[in-house]
């Protein structure tokens, strides 16, 4: 992780910039793996901050020394899209690097950080609702994948994902 780097919970203050941050990266990011069709239905509603999230006190920002936020990401109790939890079970929840910053150890330092705050706090295993496009990252924090799996966005909505899981 480059040395300027800080990596802290997110607050109702980080909304804006997570926002911004996720509406700038996921058109870019996710581009090479999604066609057109399922992009345009699905970016207006993933590329969003959700502020329950940011507030839970489990999401967390990775910000530069000027203050700007080059990575986001976090875990839950709590399944995503109201899906029951399993005991023991953390998920991993909307995590982003910045389009211009990927392969700088800032997502590594991200993931590196959920995955010992989420131990500290009990779970036993991670699972995470993956993009397409970040397979080979989640496969290099030791994540493996399950199988392909649609994700309800909203009715008549879905977007395609690979559920992974990893021992913690």
């Amino acid at each position: 992780m480059p040395a300027d780097i800080t990596i802290h919970p997110s607050t109702r203050d980080d909304i804006a910039a997570v926002d911004a941050l996720l509406a700038r990266s996921y058109p870019v990011l996710l581009k090479p793996d999604y066609p057109p069709s399922v992009l345009v239905t699905a970016l207006p509603l993933i590329s969003r901050a959700q502020p329950h999230l940011l507030t839970c006190g489990t999401y967390y920002v990775a910000v530069d020394g000027q203050g700007a936020v080059l990575g986001a990401g976090g875990w839950t109790f709590a399944a995503p899209g109201g899906a029951e939890a399993v005991a023991g079970t953390a998920n991993i929840r909307h995590v982003v690097t910045d389009h211009r910053q990927t392969r700088r150890g800032i997502g590594r330092a991200l993931m590196t950080h959920v995955l010992a705050e989420a131990a500290s706090a009990g779970a036993q295993r991670l699972e995470c609702l993956s993009t397409l496009t970040a397979v080979p990252f989640y496969r290099s924090v030791g994540f493996q994948a399950l199988g392909p799996v649609d994700v309800p966005l909203q009715p008549g909505v879905s977007f395609p994902a690979v559920l992974m899981d990893r021992p913690l």
